[in-house]
């Protein structure tokens, strides 16, 4: 939809790739979000370069260029004969999660002073979101 698509109707994580910003940077996104989400479980194997690619509708050196950067993050581990694997270290993926987690809190907040709102204010609007969303449950 506009810039952006999702890649082979594929959206339980979708592969939805915007023209506007670098693929490989989107794919380091997206893979850090199956990995901080448990998608992709401590010490698994991820699948191949080149499945992954074909999965995402990508060059693999795209794919291969985003590994090398979760490999130099550390949530990606080669292992010679076996592929790559998310590491086992959660205490470096829990930090990832709560960096992520951070910078959506800033954009959001940011976002709400933008339309006029302040901190406290955005505050209330998010708790009482969240207990319309118990009622309905």
């Amino acid at each position: 939809v506009g810039s952006e698509m999702c890649i082979r109707d594929r959206c339980n994580m979708a592969w939805k790739l915007d023209n506007d910003r670098p693929i490989y940077a989107q794919i380091v996104e997206k893979i850090k979000l199956r990995i901080i989400s448990g998608f992709y479980q401590p010490g698994s194997k991820l699948p191949s370069v080149r499945d992954l690619a074909l999965e995402a509708g990508v060059n693999p050196n795209t794919m291969q260029k985003a590994f090398a950067e979760l490999e130099n993050s550390g949530l990606l581990i080669t292992m010679r004969t076996s592929g790559r694997m998310v590491t086992e270290d959660e205490e470096r993926i829990s930090m990832v999660r709560e960096t992520i987690s951070q910078e959506k809190i800033d954009a959001f907040l940011q976002d709400m002073r933008e339309l006029g709102f302040g901190p406290e204010q955005s505050f209330l609007l998010i708790k009482n979101s969240v207990e319309q969303k118990r009622e309905e449950e």
